[in-house]
């Protein structure tokens, strides 16, 4: 596929490093150069350095024979208008924006063929911000996905040393919840990736990726995880787009308090919001910590612009005694690097964005992308389409399809049915099928089983 990327910022490097690796045609658009020039040193991709908005600089960008428009670049404005320009001008069939503003996105007529002709809107802010408040209400979860519009619930947990399930075969799963339908999709001891197998041993440690319908989620992990305290006091770091959100999000049930060191900033702050505290200083202030009890935090959540500020008031918060810390970071050395130490979660904003752009560019009918492990692994919804002549998946049983090792059909959902994956599992056309990949390097095997032939009609 052949797919223009406008802006080379965080979101524009991320998309475009996980679509070179996938084999697509790349070719990236920033004004600035030297931000080009490392981009081209470490990936193979082409790079055009100009305004996204000028036509001219679309056409030496290869607008003309484009499948995929994404526009990502920091002006809502430049995405908008480049939009419309490849509708209108060059004909390109997908256009992707990045759109920020509320008074955009509070508006769809925007956004149709007639006006702008925008195909997906992302905004990262929003996807962060509902990100984080699954964490909120899951705090012993390390990521909670959702699929099928809600109905199954992907969920990552640490197993602890005395856990049910720790030191027993997955095949008693099913003795310790007679009554819940679940799966383990996979496990990750360390770095490395294990496939789950009946007789498979989880040890304390592991990273467990747990399935089931999203009403017994809990449940499941309790067989891993000791459950937590509920979580009633937050305090939010940071009170840009992201503060605002998350605490506008959180104020009506939670007793949410927000730290932000500009003071026209907190006036804004003061007027959006109903119920949590705003409160003016710095978030790495020892003594403003201290003074505001972050020792009875059950969970600070760091979203400030500067990652240092980020991880120091994390670990301050952590020293202080809050229960659970979660921290933005956008450079993602810093992610792995802290992960899972004194920081309970960081989260990389491109990685958790991106999945909304994969969506739209994988093979066959891709309703949901999900990326995993910091972007190691996947996690993706696709509808069966075809018939047991021109679909590898239509009527087999799970046991008879050829996957790729390291991938697992989690799950499958049939119209309001919510059914987990086993060996005699039969595969129907119209299913949505749940795939977990533990490498992104399968993820070509993986689509090609939903594509259909050419002769079915």
């Amino acid at each position: 596929m052949k797919i223009v990327i406008l802006g080379a910022g965080q979101v524009g490097s991320s998309v475009a490093e996980g679509l070179v690796s996938e084999q697509n045609d790349i070719t990236v658009v920033d004004t600035d150069g030297q931000r080009l020039r490392d981009m081209q040193d470490r990936l193979d991709l082409r790079t055009v350095v100009g305004n996204a908005a000028h036509p001219s600089v679309l056409v030496q960008a290869g607008i003309d024979d484009a499948d995929m428009l994404i526009a990502v670049t920091q002006s809502d404005e430049t995405n908008l208008v480049a939009c419309k320009l490849a509708h209108s001008l060059f004909n390109v069939p997908t256009r992707i924006a990045r759109i920020r503003a509320t008074d955009f996105l509070d508006n769809e007529r925007i956004f149709r063929p007639e006006t702008f002709a925008v195909d997906l809107v992302i905004c990262p802010e929003q996807i962060l911000t509902d990100y984080i408040v699954k964490l909120v209400k899951f705090p012993e979860a390390l990521q909670v996905l959702e699929f099928a519009d809600g109905k199954v619930s992907l969920v990552a947990v640490r197993s602890f040393q005395g856990g049910p399930l720790v030191g027993h075969p997955l095949r008693d799963l099913k003795q310790h919840l007679p009554n819940v339908d679940a799966r383990v999709a996979a496990i990750f001891r360390g770095d490395r990736p294990i496939v789950p197998e009946g007789d498979t041993v989880i040890e304390a440690g592991d990273e467990v990726f747990c399935m089931s319908a999203t009403h017994e989620i809990r449940q499941v992990m309790r067989e891993l995880r000791r459950m937590d305290k509920p979580v009633r006091r937050v305090m939010i770091a940071g009170g840009g787009n992201i503060g605002l959100r998350l605490a506008k999000a959180l104020e009506n049930d939670y007793l949410v308090k927000i730290v932000e060191h500009n003071k026209r900033r907190c006036e804004v702050l003061s007027g959006v919001l109903n119920k949590a505290l705003v409160l003016q200083g710095d978030v790495t202030d020892e003594l403003l910590l201290e003074s505001e009890n972050i020792g009875e935090m059950d969970v600070f959540v760091a979203v400030t612009n500067d990652d240092e500020n980020n991880i120091m008031s994390c670990l301050l918060a952590k020293r202080f005694g809050a229960r659970r810390v979660i921290s933005l970071i956008n450079r993602r050395s810093y992610v792995d690097l802290l992960q899972a130490g004194q920081i309970d979660i960081a989260i990389s904003p491109a990685q958790t964005t991106i999945g909304s752009l994969l969506a739209h560019v994988r093979r066959g009918d891709v309703t949901q992308v999900h990326s995993l492990r910091r972007g190691a692994a996947e996690a993706l919804e696709a509808v069966v389409h075809g018939d047991a002549g021109s679909c590898k998946l239509v009527g087999r049983r799970i046991e008879e399809i050829e996957l790729p090792k390291g991938s697992t059909i989690a799950a499958v959902v049939r119209g309001d049915q919510v059914i987990m994956a086993h060996h005699d599992t039969v595969v129907k056309s119209g299913d949505h099928v749940i795939v977990f990949v533990t490498s992104k390097n399968l993820l070509g095997s993986v689509e090609k089983l939903f594509q259909v032939g050419v002769g079915f009609l």
